[in-house]
């Protein structure tokens, strides 16, 4: 099963994009958030895969910028009720660490703000996801502060973003966080996706 693509943003969908890989094609099927954050036609991008087969649909690829997105993703499938499309839906209105951070809570109105989400389904995904290791880092159990969050998507992180741009230019994932993590603390939180970019080359001697 593939993991993982590297390759270059041939098209962009509504719901899925086709990256070109060595000449091959591939479809693959990708949230609204993951779909904002590919660069422009053309440009090299690696997105993270989770590989599923059914004999009615055969192989679809689903992915995502993050490993933590990917791993979010499997979690929410285990649920009984949440297929792709429902935890896709999660995912676009929750990171990873907003997941975890509802869960501690047990805010299953954060959830249901996903579209497709019920109240009785977000229930079920709060109480199942109880002590689920969501994210690698720390949980927080502040609730999102935006007005605005009921009617847009949460914003990425910058480090996320900053991470999947050094690996997106063949840096390591274990190094790419080392390096924005590290320029993130020296920054502050206003530091910009850019900011962290740049001192992560520099950290990187590039």
């Amino acid at each position: 099963m593939i993991g993982r693509l590297r390759g270059a943003v041939a098209e962009v969908g509504e719901e899925e994009a086709l990256i070109d890989v060595m000449g091959v094609g591939y479809v693959v099927r990708c949230g609204h958030l993951t779909l904002q954050r590919l660069p422009a036609l053309g440009e090299e991008t690696l997105l993270h895969i989770e590989s599923q087969w059914s004999e009615s649909a055969g192989l679809r690829l689903y992915g995502f910028a993050t490993r933590e997105d990917r791993k979010a993703f499997v979690l929410l499938q285990a649920i009984q009720g949440v297929g792709p499309k429902a935890a896709m839906a999660v995912l676009d209105v929750l990171s990873p660490a907003e997941l975890a951070s509802a869960v501690a809570r047990e805010d299953k109105a954060a959830v249901g703000r996903a579209n497709g989400v019920g109240p009785k389904l977000a229930l079920r995904i709060v109480t199942e996801l109880k002590d689920k290791p969501i994210t690698d880092g720390p949980v927080l159990m502040t609730a999102p502060t935006s007005t605005s969050a009921s009617s847009a998507p949460a914003k990425p992180a910058p480090t996320g973003d900053a991470v999947a741009a050094l690996m997106g230019l063949g840096v390591a994932e274990v190094n790419a966080r080392r390096v924005v993590e590290a320029a993130a603390d020296r920054l502050g939180e206003e530091a910009t996706v850019q900011a962290l970019i740049k001192a992560g080359l520099q950290e990187l001697g590039r």
